[in-house]
């Protein structure tokens, strides 16, 4: 462990076993590494610092939880430094795909390089506790610069984030995927036309979103029944437009730490058969993400 000053709390060390039986292959679809610090600093622009959350305790968190892949996304509190995240892909031998912070000194040479290692995607954020929101002309860039290689780009939204991005969706002719369900506010007797939006965008060609962050967004903890239900909406709607995550370490989650083994009991509730729990967690992140079906050992 660090000696840096935490801001923002590890996870729940202590998981509980599912009661759900996983299928072979399945995909913790959106996950972070954070360190070790001593090896791989956090950067010094960083709005938050974690515990020391290394590679080691998400795969010892996979293997008692029955997850064979991962989606490993850069965070910001190591900034442009990439190295946890390459160092994972490399560790985990096609096991895992990471998705990247693609800043104003990125090259076409730092993408191809990273593409070679796993990385299929680059994340965008709006959000306040991460800083300025990319412009037009940044998106742009990370679009021509990820493009050749067919990534996705990650749509980080929060609040009414959303109903401002719909206007951008047309200028991105890549996979787009909304993580954490879009993050909006789900309170009881607020009218939410982002879950419309969101619903009429997976019916649109290529967006995608993770049904992930469950514990961020509903005001039924620790229970999560308003999280839980928007999942389930959103996957029967697009059942082969969305992918799962547990979003391990669960950074930034303030007054509740949800317990992983709980987070994947919920998938009985999103999801009504084997078949489609198979769908949610091997057949659309293999897709989705480019895994090869003959990468899981």
């Amino acid at each position: 462990m660090h000696t840096l000053t935490v801001t923002t709390p590890g996870p729940d060390r202590s998981p509980r076993r599912p009661r759900l039986s996983l299928p072979a292959g399945s995909c913790d679809s959106h996950v972070h590494v954070f360190g070790p610090h001593s090896r791989f600093p956090f950067a010094p622009e960083r709005t938050f610092t974690p515990e020391d959350v290394p590679l080691e305790d998400l795969q010892s968190l996979h293997s008692f939880l029955g997850f064979d892949r991962a989606v490993i996304v850069q965070s910001a509190c190591h900034g442009a430094d990439h190295s946890v995240v390459l160092d994972a892909l490399e560790r985990g031998k096609g096991r895992y795909r990471g998705v990247a912070l693609v800043g104003p000194t990125t090259t076409s040479a730092d993408i191809e390089k990273w593409h070679d290692a796993g990385m299929r995607g680059a994340r965008i954020h709006f959000a306040a506790h991460l800083g300025q929101p990319p412009s037009r002309d940044e998106i742009a860039r990370i679009v021509d610069l990820i493009g050749p290689f067919n990534w996705h780009l990650a749509v980080h939204v929060t609040g009414s984030a959303l109903l401002d991005f719909v206007d951008r969706i047309d200028e991105i002719p890549l996979r787009i995927i909304f993580d954490h369900m879009g993050r909006f506010d789900i309170s009881d007797g607020r009218e939410q036309p982002e879950r419309r939006v969101l619903k009429d965008l997976l019916a649109g060609d290529d967006v995608w979103v993770k049904l992930s962050g469950a514990d961020r967004i509903s005001k039924k903890t620790p229970g999560m029944d308003d999280a839980i239900e928007l999942a389930r909406e959103l996957f029967k709607s697009r059942p082969d437009r969305c992918v799962w995550g547990t979003d391990f370490p669960h950074p930034n989650t303030h007054g509740f730490m949800p317990n992983d083994g709980d987070l994947v009991n919920t998938l009985a509730q999103i999801t009504d058969s084997p078949a489609e729990l198979e769908q949610l967690l091997v057949t659309n992140p293999t897709r989705c993400f480019d895994f090869s079906p003959n990468e899981v050992p």
